[in-house]
């Protein structure tokens, strides 16, 4: 009998990730992006009420270079996703990856005590999550 064993989400999620102000133009967040080769940037709160926001490279595809906008005058929060879906630390990655599927997850922030802590991402759960469990 084969006993699957528990991988959680902070065994696979990434420590280092970029965030912007909400502010920002999208050309300071593809900078940014450039800078930390990343596709993915986590909006910060605007206060301790406020909730968490995404900006992909696929929002600034969608609303800024297919709408032939400048990128020096449109904000990331014109742009961004808010609120984001998170996870916690301690998720297995089984219900995590569950979630991805069901609600078409590029990224997701994983939040413990209402600060971020990493992320996680379809690749990651794959590639180190799984890998773990046929070594």
């Amino acid at each position: 009998m084969m006993v699957n064993k528990l991988i959680r989400v902070k065994d696979v999620m990434k420590t280092d990730f970029g965030t912007i102000d909400g502010i920002a133009t999208v050309a300071d967040a593809l900078k940014k992006m450039k800078t930390l080769k990343t596709a993915v940037l986590i909006v910060n709160k605007r206060n301790e009420d406020d909730e968490y926001g995404m900006v992909t490279s696929g929002d600034i595809a969608r609303h800024v270079l297919a709408k032939d906008r400048a990128p020096d005058r449109v904000n990331v929060y014109e742009i961004m996703s808010k609120p984001v879906i998170s996870v916690h630390p301690d998720m297995d990655i089984r219900y995590c990856s569950r979630l991805f599927a069901n609600y078409n997850l590029v990224r997701a922030p994983v939040l413990e005590n209402k600060q971020i802590v990493g992320m996680v991402s379809p690749n990651s759960l794959v590639l180190d999550g799984l890998y773990k469990t046929v070594q």
